[in-house]
């Protein structure tokens, strides 16, 4: 079997769900009807162990949603072999009827992004109500978690080579 970073350091159960509701940025990949795969990066809120994205009503995205075209999702971070971490998602979209949970996912939504006082809070609110935003559930098929930085690094000797001008390390 081959070890990935998911199998080698798993992300999964409680602790992927609150790396999830930490996240600030998803980016999704959707299949256009042409075929292309249309990718953005959205904004999240994580509502009883579930993913929401809001989406407003001209996006390609929702079109695709609404198609049941094959979607794949990605919250990553790290800049560095030990830091990285992420969580792949596929699956697919289903808007969101319940006006009540709109309304919370609304709250957390700007719970998240916003402050109340905030200069840019009332004109995301404004342009959601103009450009008919919604909330989608990402309802995922299969689910995959890693995070290197829960291994103890092992230290090691690193051989650098500085500048002639930096002559206060001695390697």
């Amino acid at each position: 079997m081959a070890v990935t970073a998911s199998t080698w350091q798993p992300l999964r159960g409680d602790k992927r769900w609150a790396y999830l509701a930490r996240a600030k940025t998803i980016r999704v990949a959707t299949a256009n009807e042409d075929g292309s795969i249309y990718l953005s990066p959205l904004w999240l809120v994580v509502h009883d162990k579930k993913v929401y994205i809001p989406i407003d009503a001209a996006s390609r995205h929702a079109a695709n949603f609404v198609a049941g075209r094959p979607l794949s999702a990605l919250v990553d971070q790290g800049e560095e072999y030990a830091t990285v971490s992420g969580v792949r998602i596929t699956g697919s979209m289903q808007k969101v009827a319940d006006e009540s949970l709109v309304e919370t996912l609304a709250q957390l939504v700007f719970d998240k992004y916003f402050h109340v006082g905030h200069p840019y809070a009332e004109k995301y609110l404004e342009f959601g109500e103009v450009a008919g935003r919604s909330y989608y559930e990402l309802v995922p098929d299969k689910m995959i978690g890693w995070d290197m930085r829960e291994i103890n690094v092992i230290a090691m000797p690193e051989t650098r080579t500085l500048p002639a001008h930096v002559g206060d390390r001695i390697l």
